[in-house]
């Protein structure tokens, strides 16, 4: 791990964005709440805020950190149609915290795919990227 003990702890925030496409019929049975593994959206959003918190453990070499927000929002989008993903996670720290945000859609994304993927295994997660970091000695940076 690269040591970050010489640097001033200063608030840290990232916010991560993703998609996962799937066909109209799939995106209906979700919106309806007609999938047998239940509501999809709120058994994810809670997916995204434990995957967060465990970052360290599944990303080898990366800090933990005492997170003091995560946030995991999904919206339906009928355009795609699909589901997208925006997670902000917030710290006060020595590093930051995009891979926690990263993190975060990615097993949300993930999540949504498990339990939908009997009506649909043709479902695409994509686009998953950091969209916003504030904080720390590299300085603030927006992507969107």
């Amino acid at each position: 791990m690269v040591d970050v003990g010489d640097k001033p702890v200063t608030e840290r925030i990232a916010v991560a964005k993703g998609e996962i496409h799937m066909q109209k019929a799939t995106f209906e049975l979700i919106r309806d709440g007609a999938l047998k593994k239940g509501d999809v959206l709120t058994v994810a959003q809670i997916a995204g805020i434990t995957a967060a918190k465990r970052t360290s453990d599944l990303i080898p070499l990366c800090h933990p950190l005492p997170l003091s927000k995560v946030d995991v929002e999904l919206a339906l989008d009928e355009s795609l149609p699909g589901v997208v993903i925006t997670a902000t996670v917030k710290t006060a720290g020595r590093t930051g915290v995009e891979m926690e945000a990263l993190t975060a859609v990615s097993v949300a994304a993930l999540t949504v795919y498990d339990m939908a993927k009997a009506a649909e295994k043709t479902m695409r997660i994509q686009n998953i990227r950091l969209v916003e970091k504030r904080g720390g000695q590299s300085g603030d940076v927006v992507n969107e």
